[in-house]
């Protein structure tokens, strides 16, 4: 579990408090239990591992959870885990699910014209998972209302992440009716508000970045014929909330506010991925021989992603090697980077090196992690690679990724019955017990393993069953 250093906050202003809000402790939870959300939970995150939009970038994700946990620490509200994920999706959106999880969309990454627009938006939708805004809705609803978790989670997740797709999504009137009811109301949206925008202050964040980010996707809204951008149909703005975030901003002494490197490298590593490998390194090129840039670490950065795309392994390495010579050019992504094109272009010995000197400055940053262990198993160190995976799943347990590392390295080594656990594990976590159930069952048939490891996976399947049998009562 990610532990935090927590810092109280004490709220200068005074909340907007619905009269219809249930009590937190007491009413949400006799209607909606944390047991129930966190199933709820699964069942919602199983259909977004499995939908072709999840984008599965580990240094995106990263770059969210530093950014997202650096609002959370500063938060009085902070008894909740969070899990940031990314959609690839143009439209401008970013959402909130039961169990701590918040998506965003691509879209949003690109369309934030800087680092405090962005945590604006994390911010809110963090505070409505702090408020338990979600668990409030639910438990204003009586139990008779939704027949089953399964039919809540089609609703929450498509009033949540794509409120046009709920007719299409879900077929239930029972579901669709619940949809309808699961908008966040004014209330919920002020208070999301007011405690998002005390997050930006306390976390050091120019506080106008909400305002200008609202005001700018409102005016924005005037010139959509159809419908408006995704943002605002799940969470619908009003004059009167735009007016009291720019009153706020503006009672709050100036202070520029320089975007992180991460933040500029997230952007660039998202346009260097559009269109074809070809396309993307001809506008690359292009944009550093005109000088067509704020930074130029940045320029070359996106220019040698491109290059990696068109497999041209000469042109990403050189590149690597000008931003060496570059000031303030260090980051983990950029040390990620030397590291991938070296083991890409073949060099593994080079490509260990890289990443060995990458996880000696930045030994908590897990994408360059996950890329060690794929080297060490590209090197043909399987069991060098397992020894790496394991002790790094004794401190993320909850990592998905590492759990599929050590199936693979376990694969490599002929240890059938730990490599479907380990998958299994995987599976598990993504909300896919069915299949983690399956993957437990394969593995007790392989007829390997020690009596220690035959015993632990019975004790895991065990436990998954319970789990399965618990959410189909629900």
């Amino acid at each position: 579990m990610r532990k935090r250093t927590l810092l109280a906050l004490c709220l200068s202003c005074n909340l907007v408090a619905a009269a219809d809000l249930p009590d937190l402790g007491e009413v949400s939870r006799q209607y909606f239990s944390s047991q129930e959300e966190q199933g709820l939970a699964r069942t919602i995150m199983r259909s977004i591992y499995a939908d072709p939009l999840y984008l599965d970038d580990s240094e995106i994700e990263a770059y969210l959870e530093t950014l997202g946990y650096r609002l959370v620490s500063v938060s009085s509200h902070n008894q909740h885990n969070f899990n940031f994920f990314v959609i690839q999706d143009p439209s401008i959106n970013a959402f909130a699910l039961p169990g701590g999880n918040i998506g965003v969309h691509t879209g949003l990454l690109l369309a934030a014209r800087n680092e405090s627009e962005l945590a604006s938006v994390l911010a809110h939708e963090i505070s409505h998972i702090t408020q338990d805004h979600l668990a409030r809705m639910v438990a204003a609803q009586t139990q008779s209302s939704w027949p089953s978790l399964a039919a809540l989670a089609l609703a929450l997740l498509a009033s949540r992440s794509n409120p046009n797709l709920a007719s299409a999504a879900i077929t239930s009137t029972q579901a669709l009716s619940i949809q309808n009811q699961l908008n966040f109301t004014r209330d919920y949206e002020r208070e999301a508000d007011r405690l998002g925008y005390e997050m930006l202050i306390r976390a050091e964040f120019d506080p106008h970045g909400m305002s200008s980010f609202f005001d700018r996707l409102q005016r924005a809204n005037r010139f959509y014929d159809s419908s408006a951008p995704a943002y605002l149909r799940t969470h619908p703005l009003t004059s009167e909330r735009i007016a009291d975030m720019e009153a706020r901003a503006d009672s709050t002494p100036y202070k520029q506010i320089q975007d992180s490197l991460d933040f500029q490298l997230v952007r660039e590593r998202l346009r260097a991925n559009e269109g074809t490998p070809a396309d993307a390194v001809s506008v690359m090129q292009t944009e550093l021989r005109d000088k067509r840039y704020s930074n130029e670490t940045v320029a070359r950065y996106g220019l040698a992603l491109a290059q990696l795309r068109a497999r041209n392994y000469p042109g990403a390495e050189a590149e690597v090697r000008k931003m060496a010579s570059l000031d303030h050019a260090a980051s983990p992504m950029i040390a990620l980077l030397a590291a991938r094109s070296a083991r890409e272009a073949g060099q593994t010995e080079k490509s260990l090196e890289r990443y060995r000197a990458g996880i000696a400055s930045y030994p908590s940053y897990r994408p360059l992690l996950y890329g060690y262990a794929e080297a060490l198993l590209d090197a043909g160190r399987a069991r060098d690679s397992l020894a790496f995976v394991n002790a790094q799943n004794n401190l993320w347990p909850q990592d998905i990724r590492f759990w599929h590392l050590a199936s693979e390295a376990h694969a490599r080594l002929g240890q059938r019955l730990q490599s479907h656990r380990a998958q299994a594990e995987a599976l598990a976590l993504s909300g896919n017990l069915d299949a983690a159930i399956q993957q437990i069952n394969l593995g007790l048939k392989a007829g390997d393993g020690s009596f220690y490891d035959l015993s632990a996976a019975e004790a895991r399947r065990r436990d998954w069953q319970e789990l399965e049998k618990a959410q189909r009562k629900q």
